[in-house]
């Protein structure tokens, strides 16, 4: 085989997020991507170090975006003499998008890469594989002066009828010609597949493909076209909630397999990159020809701007979150940035008893960050007694919570706070007519609207959700509230009080969406029990004539506050890291 000519690898250059099988699904989205924690430095440096070690190289798609906000990305790749390709700006499907808006993208992208530091953009592959339908893109790259595409996968049935898509040659195209390089496929029963990469290697018995490959190499018509991920490479990556079976499959299943198929076949065949086969310089642009990037303004505050921004304290429990410690806090820093032109936000986290790594992330990741205080509960007393001990601890009249999975967007914060000028209580409401649910599971819709009715019914009050932790408090309604139950049915039991108090709530129609990181820790047939056993003890407060009382004045040192105690595992003292024995809280789980 050494003697073979070689071979085509081809990466498509993207992080664990930007899957097609993701985003597809709808469970991870634009604005997700800010806050997951990359990987792609990461698995695509392992891949990098692959074809060093064997003397390969390659052609790498990709993205506008990604070269945008990791340039070093790019000095990577050129840095071990492969090619850099376009593939597009954004990870988007084409469906609804125009001639026009896809030549803007084009050159966005094209701008990108090369300012970056890539090689001369020649060539282009696509978000997703073409479809005949979608032939017109390449009219609009000959016009653009790509040499070349590689966007066709001709599985399946696809171009059964277009047989020079199926094959490595230059085909008419808008004004002029341009090279297709299709992923190589064979015919198993009839039926089409790639057989040279992605996750037919993942799904299908090697010694089927490698056979496929071995043929076609042999054959010697025209190079074996490969393609790989570098998410491929990365079996560690977090497992997203929320997904298909199938889509779980697709991006998870088999994952450890890659690398020893990739190795096994750079020590069969010699590779290069479409580039090379076309025998096209590739080398950097230099430095003093790259297209210059315009400075961003931002804007500063100046010291008396700051003092006049109005305070609010955001509480956030945690339990047992190692996983999404690192998403809550690239969640919270672009929220906070964009919340600072009008409020300054104190960001207390309650870790309330976890025994995984959450505490100590919590300390090395939070732990460097302004106006942030860390609390812990020696032992686990539920979400509703984590919220209550952040409540209490505030320094700020106006106090946030929200969930540490971010199932509701941080965003509906910035949304909810003016309105608590008019309120004593505001809280997000996925169940009000104007909100709306995302990849929620059928079971939890349905316990929660029909506690949110019956809730309603014996209050004879209507709201429309009880449940929700995302919420706005006027804090000196609530330091001195005590509840039966610190966990889930205590947040109920809150909005509850506050109504029988006499208290103003407001409901913000919000977006519930299922978490991406992680599991709930809802026990439902528990959760259940106690709802109902609330429910029955208000409807007997209710046939006495007490379910509503009045106001009760809030005490100078709310009770729960003494005992607390410095906690010295893990926080910088800095922010203040600090413990809470089981006599500190009026609540028990």
């Amino acid at each position: 085989m050494d003697s073979a000519p070689p071979q085509i690898l081809t990466v498509n250059v993207e992080d664990y997020f930007h899957v097609w099988a993701i985003r597809n699904s709808d469970a991870v989205r634009r604005k997700h991507w800010d806050r997951l924690d990359p990987r792609l430095s990461s698995s695509l440096g392992t891949m990098l170090q692959l074809l060093r070690n064997h003397g390969a190289k390659a052609t790498f798609f990709v993205f506008g975006c990604i070269a945008d906000s990791d340039p070093d990305i790019i000095g990577s790749i050129m840095a071990d003499g492969h090619e850099v390709a376009s593939r597009g700006y954004w990870p988007r499907a084409l469906q609804g998008l125009s001639q026009q808006e896809f030549v803007d993208d084009l050159g966005r992208a094209k701008l990108a890469l090369e300012r970056a530091g890539a090689n001369r953009v020649i060539g282009y592959r696509s978000p997703v594989w073409l479809a005949e339908r979608d032939m017109w893109l390449l009219d609009s790259l000959v016009d653009a002066g790509y040499v070349y595409d590689a966007s066709i996968n001709p599985f399946w049935r696809r171009f059964a009828g277009r047989p020079e898509y199926r094959s490595v040659q230059q085909v008419r195209a808008g004004k002029g010609r341009i090279w297709e390089f299709p992923i190589t496929t064979g015919s198993l029963a009839g039926i089409r597949i790639a057989i040279s990469g992605g996750n037919y290697v993942r799904q299908l018995p090697h010694s089927l493909l490698s056979a496929a490959v071995a043929r076609r190499v042999e054959e010697g018509r025209e190079p074996v076209v490969f393609y790989f991920m570098p998410w491929e490479f990365d079996p560690g990556q977090p497992h997203i909630a929320g997904l298909s079976f199938l889509s779980r499959i697709r991006q998870y299943r088999n994952l450890a397999k890659t690398r020893w198929v990739v190795e096994q076949y750079l020590n069969m065949y010699s590779f290069h990159g479409i580039a090379d086969h076309l025998k096209l310089e590739h080398a950097p642009i230099p430095s003093s020809d790259r297209p210059v990037r315009t400075p961003e303004i931002v804007a500063e505050f100046t010291p008396d701007t700051v003092d006049k921004r109005p305070e609010a304290t955001l509480v956030i429990p945690l339990c047992n979150e190692e996983q999404n410690v690192q998403y809550l806090y690239r969640s919270l820093k672009g929220f906070r940035a964009r919340l600072a032109k009008r409020y300054r936000l104190h960001l207390l986290l309650v870790d309330d008893g976890s025994t995984d790594g959450t505490w100590r992330l919590l300390g090395e990741i939070f732990g460097s960050e302004p106006d942030t205080r860390l609390i812990r509960h020696e032992h686990n007393r539920g979400v509703a007694a984590a919220l209550l001990t952040g409540l209490r601890a505030a320094s700020t009249e106006i106090v946030c919570s929200i969930d540490c999975d971010c199932s509701y967007d941080p965003e509906d914060i910035a949304a909810m706070l003016p309105l608590i000028e008019d309120a004593d209580l505001v809280t997000a409401s996925p169940y009000h007519p104007q909100g709306s649910v995302l990849h929620v599971p059928p079971w939890r819709l349905f316990l929660s609207k029909t506690l949110s009715r019956m809730y309603s019914a014996v209050l004879n009050d209507r709201a429309y959700t009880y449940t929700s932790c995302c919420r706005v408090y006027r804090r000196s309604k609530f330091v001195d509230i005590e509840l039966s139950n610190g966990g889930f049915l205590g947040v109920a039991e809150t909005l509850i009080e506050c109504k029988r108090r006499g208290g103003r709530v407001v409901e913000y129609p919000a977006t519930l969406e299922s978490r991406l990181l992680g599991e709930s820790k809802m026990k439902i047939a528990r959760t259940i029990t106690r709802h109902l056993a609330l429910l029955s003890s208000l409807t007997k407060d209710r046939m006495r004539g007490t379910l509503f009382h009045s106001p009760v004045a809030p005490s100078a040192e709310p009770a729960g506050l003494g005992g607390t105690s410095p906690h010295r595992d893990a926080a910088p003292p800095s922010n203040r890291a600090e413990g809470s024995g089981d006599a500190s809280a009026r609540v028990s789980s």
